[in-house]
Parts: C-alpha cells; structure tokens; sequence
C-alpha cells in the first residue's frame, strides 16, 4: 500500500502485456492534473444520498468491458435508425448513466475534449468501491472512446450458468479462474432482479420445486418478495448489503446464493477453495479484487489516437 495525500491505495500487480504502453498511472498528470479528483467529488456526492450506486457502477463498468472492451460503448444512446449496446435485454437494467454525464460535464468545463467517457467510468467505479468499503487501488488511464456500439455485439454471461460455462467467458476475455471467482464478490453490494432466480425459488429445472441447494428461509424470503409480480430486485448479499466486503463468500457457503451462479461458484470443485479463501481471509480478497479489477479495464482498450474522445458520452462526436 501506499499513502497518497493521505488516501491508502492498494498496490496492484499487472501480468505483463495486459496493459499497452499508452495506458498508464497519471496519463492526465498534465493534461488535466484535477481529473481524478472531479470524478471523485461526483461519486461523493451521489454515494451520500445513494449508496447502491457502487453497485450500478460495478455492473456498467463489466457490461462495458466485455463488449468491445472498455470504450464507453454502452453509453451511447440509441438513435432512430440503430440501437445501441444499452437497447440489449442484460443492460436494460444497467443505470448510472447521469452520474457518467454529470462528471463528464465537470471535466469539459476544467479541460475540454481530454478525459475521455472510458476513463470516466473506469475512475467511478474505484471510487465507488472505495467509498463503499472496498480497496481504493491505482488504477492506469488513457482509455480512448469506441465508435461502435450495437445492440447485437452484446452477449455476456448469464447468471443462469455453470461455473465452467461462466469461465469460457471470462477466459475468452483473458481472466483466468481466480479473477471471475474475484470479480463475481461484486456481487457483495450487488442486487438482482425476481426475472434472473425466481425459476430457482418455484421451479427448478422443471421440477415444481425450489432449488435443492438454496437455504429454505432465503427460499421463503425471496419467494415473498417475488410474489408481487412487478419483478422486484433483492440483495444479492443478504448480510451487509451495501458495504464491499468478504460476506458474499460467506453467504454462498451457507447456501444462500440468489443467483445460481453464484451459488456454484460454492459447490464447484473447481472454485470452491477459492470461495473458502476469500470468505476466511477478506484481506486477500480486497488485494485479489484490485489487480482483477485493473486487469479487467484493461480488456481491449483503445490507445492513442485509435477512437476519440467524446464531448457528450452518449453520443459519437459528429
């Protein structure tokens, strides 16, 4: 760890070639020295009043890398004649997209057509970890912003998978085994939707029953909760909800994983040491967490003068 201006960040371990050459701790030093810190004021701000905000950032931000890499093509908005990444069914539930706007506009009005819409989301969504308890870790920047975004590039893992079906996706996105088990403990502040487990809670692989290995009073709290009909959401950490802790794990290993992947993430021979580490040792979850994190905001950059750099980010510049 080091010390900052007396904020602690975590050191991170990068693999060699994850990051190119043009993406680097302080790429705005000069450019635009107040960057980070007029993101982190927005993020401040709305964590106040919204707390839940980590967790929207945290989806955003992985449903933005896993499409065409970290480009900030999920926050262009459709048009009439195309639909963007945001029209597709898995991000019709992403938010926190005024609060990307919100900052964006800060940084033009201090340094015009310099940081771009990528890095936005890049930086809000350390500090929203940070804020919310998690690991405040140094993260490089540089990220340019895509010209694509479309609604038919959107194919993400599904919540309904195995762990080995889960991790051909994460592997095709050069993570390995350790930093999806790492990055599905977002799921610590995270919620879902009655749609993406309620299948669990009434009929489990067509069996007219609940999931055999989900705990029967999460059974029955959920099954409550989901009844209305309106597609209501529910904590995916029972426990502390809202703070970036190790609990996930611990929750997943009492049976008490909402979504079926996370549950397998438990009973999978292949993930399960690792779930047991992480819920004995929150230290080294924190650590794993953010070199995972780095490592996955690193997926395919753009660098350079490869994309632009947006003045609105829901829109290509013209």
């Amino acid at each position: 760890m080091i010390n900052i201006s007396g904020i602690i960040f975590l050191l991170v371990t990068i693999p060699f070639g994850i990051v190119m050459a043009d993406l680097r701790v302080g790429f705005y030093n000069s450019t635009c020295p107040n960057a980070e810190s007029i993101v982190r004021q927005v993020v401040q701000n709305r964590f106040r009043t919204d707390p839940s905000i980590t967790a929207a950032l945290l989806r955003m931000h992985f449903h933005d890398c896993f499409v065409r890499g970290c480009d900030a093509s999920i926050l262009i908005d459709s048009t009439k004649s195309k639909s963007s990444e945001k029209d597709a069914s898995p991000n019709l539930t992403v938010r926190g997209y005024e609060l990307i706007d919100e900052a964006k506009k800060n940084l033009e009005a201090a340094c015009p057509s310099t940081v771009s819409c990528a890095d936005i989301i890049t930086i809000a969504t350390r500090d929203s970890v940070a804020l919310a308890g998690g690991p405040n870790y140094i993260i490089p920047t540089g990220r340019r912003d895509g010209l694509v975004s479309s609604v038919s590039e959107v194919s993400l893992p599904s919540p309904s998978f195995s762990v080995s079906q889960a991790l051909q996706s994460f592997s095709a996105k050069g993570l390995t085994l350790n930093d999806m088990v790492t990055l599905l403990g977002a799921h610590t502040v995270g919620i879902a939707h009655c749609n993406f487990f309620q299948a669990r809670l009434f009929n489990f692989q067509g069996t007219s029953k609940p999931d055999p290995t989900m705990d029967p009073t999460l059974v029955a709290i959920l099954s409550k909760v989901c009844g209305s009909g309106s597609n209501p959401a529910a904590f995916l950490d029972q426990n502390t909800s809202f703070v970036f802790d190790n609990q996930f794990y611990n929750q997943i290993l009492l049976n008490r994983g909402v979504l079926l992947l996370d549950e397998q993430l438990a009973l999978d021979k292949l993930s399960a040491p690792m779930v047991l580490n992480f819920a004995r040792n929150g230290a080294a979850f924190q650590q794993s967490f953010a070199n995972a994190m780095v490592k996955m905001g690193s997926i395919q950059v753009l660098v350079g003068t490869a994309g632009e750099i947006r003045q609105n980010c829901r829109v290509f510049n013209q």
